[in-house]
Parts: C-alpha cells; sequence; structure tokens
C-alpha cells in the first residue's frame, strides 16, 4: 500500500484522487500544514484530535471528517493506540465538475462554512458508506482500466453520501479545553498583522503565562509561536496566490523585515515567496 509520505510535497495532487489506508503512526508528526486539493480523514480506529483553523476535533471510530482545500490543519495523535484510518484526497476541480448541477464537492464547502467539518454517521446509514469503502479496497475484477472506472464510480458515490449527511445531519465540535483556547485561536486569527506575544494573549484570559502556555500545547499540540508562525506564513501564501505583493503580504501578516520573512516562508513552505504561485 502507498503510503501518504510518498507524494514528495503537500498541497499537490497529480491525480483525481488518491486513497490511502494507513495503520501506523511512524513518520506521521506534522505541523499545521494545508492542500491544494479537498481531503476526506476516516478514524477506523485510534485516538486523534484534528486541529482544523482555530477549532479542534476529537474524532471518535467512524466518524468522518472534511478537510476543504487551503484549510490550515494538523493532526494531533496518541500513539500508545493503534492508529487506523483512511484518508482520501480528491481533485476538488475535477470533482465539482463531474455533475455540475449537484456539486460534489458541495459537502467540503458546507462544513468549511458552517465550521461543523466532523460527520457521525448513524448506525442505520453507516453500512452504505463503509460499504463502499470496502468494494473500492476490493475490487479486482476486469482489467486495469475497468477497475480504474469502478473506484472512480465509488469516490463518486461516497461524495453524494457524504452532501446528504452534511446537508442533513451535522455535527456539533468537540474542542478540548473549552472556551479559552478557542477565543485565542480566534483572536490570532483574525489579528496576523498585529502584535501577537504570549503577555499579550495569557492577559486576555487572565492566565499567567506559563499556564496559558500550558493549555494552548496540550490543545494545539504546537507551541504558541510555532502555530502563530505557521499562520502568518499560510495566510501570506493565500495572499500571493491571489496576487498580492511579497513585500506588501508580508507585512499584513506581521512581518517588519522581509528577509526574516523571506526565510522562514523558504523553510517552512519549501518554496520562495515568488515561486509560490507556481
Amino acid at each position: 500500500m502507498k503510503q501518504e509520505s510518498d507524494i514528495k510535497r503537500e498541497g499537490y495532487l497529480q491525480e483525481r484522487h488518491h486513497f490511502f489506508h494507513l495503520r501506523d503512526t511512524a513518520g506521521q508528526e506534522r505541523d499545521f500544514h494545508f492542500h491544494e486539493f479537498d481531503k476526506i480523514v476516516i478514524l477506523l480506529s485510534g485516538k486523534v484530535d484534528y486541529a482544523v483553523e482555530n477549532e479542534i476535533y476529537t474524532l471518535m471510530p467512524r466518524d468522518i471528517l472534511m478537510i476543504r482545500h487551503h484549510t490550515i490543519h494538523k493532526a494531533i495523535i496518541d500513539k500508545s493506540v493503534p492508529y487506523n484510518r483512511i484518508i482520501i484526497y480528491l481533485d476538488e476541480k475535477y470533482y465539482s465538475s463531474v455533475f455540475p448541477e449537484s456539486d460534489l464537492t458541495i459537502c467540503f464547502e458546507h462544513a468549511d462554512k458552517s465550521g461543523k467539518r466532523r460527520i457521525s454517521i448513524p448506525e442505520e446509514r453507516r453500512t452504505d458508506i463503509f460499504s463502499l469503502l470496502e468494494k473500492y479496497e476490493t475490487v479486482s475484477f476486469g482489467s486495469e482500466s475497468s477497475v480504474k472506472a469502478m473506484k472512480e464510480t465509488y469516490i463518486i458515490q461516497l461524495l453524494i453520501l457524504l452532501s446528504e449527511e452534511t446537508d442533513v445531519h451535522p455535527e456539533s465540535l468537540s474542542l478540548k479545553h473549552g472556551s479559552k483556547i478557542e477565543e485565542t485561536l480566534s483572536y490570532i486569527n483574525e489579528h496576523l498583522g498585529s502584535e501577537l506575544s504570549v503577555e499579550q494573549l495569557s492577559s486576555r484570559l487572565f492566565l499567567s503565562k506559563s499556564h496559558f502556555m500550558r493549555l494552548f500545547s496540550e490543545a494545539t499540540g504546537t507551541t504558541v509561536h510555532s502555530y502563530i508562525l505557521q499562520r502568518r506564513l499560510l495566510n501570506a501564501s493565500r495572499l500571493i496566490r491571489e496576487g498580492t505583493d511579497a513585500a506588501e503580504a508580508a507585512r499584513l501578516n506581521g512581518f517588519d523585515d522581509y528577509s526574516s520573512f523571506y526565510r522562514a516562508f523558504k523553510k517552512n513552505l519549501g518554496v520562495s515567496p515568488r515561486n509560490i504561485k507556481k
């Protein structure tokens, strides 16, 4: 089985979709990142929280997480238990064009706009979805092109079912450590161009620096500084891709010195600001 790490560069997909069934935790530690494609995470067993934008979702077995393209996220994995999951990458432009009148990827848009990205499928409808996943993994009859075509139909059926679920049964969020960290994440995301120090953020919540830093790390799996840096760089990346000058994008995201922005950008995203659009 091809591993997720075999795709050399995050953010790009060479196929219409890519299906992974992963049963390990080794090598899965990643900081906040985003993709150019839509992503489905289906937890089969294990303990994992997903930090997505300014929310944190605690997944239960058989939960499905919808992550839209350009959405910043990170998995926080408990390695003390086996981690078994299915991950599907999808070319949003292709699947939204298959049936334009229904838009197969509308489920990602609904999840993204509402913030309700986690789906807990009711027991009576789980069979349909997990039957499709099993068929995808076991189909073998006919030629290679026939198998590929059949797998494509299973993905389309899956998106249809998920669209129905996101429309009818949106699930509430599960945020660890309550509203304090949620409030902080929202504040950071709304003030990326302003000063964001630990002292300032902790004082807003009337917490000591050490207590605030511990709560933040437990909730997000990363430090305050690392989260702010990643969030600023990814937002600058989005602005540059949309046409903003790199220097202006740096300034809008709190970087006073372009050279330090350039170094951090290239180190964390693996490409220079000038080449990010390519």
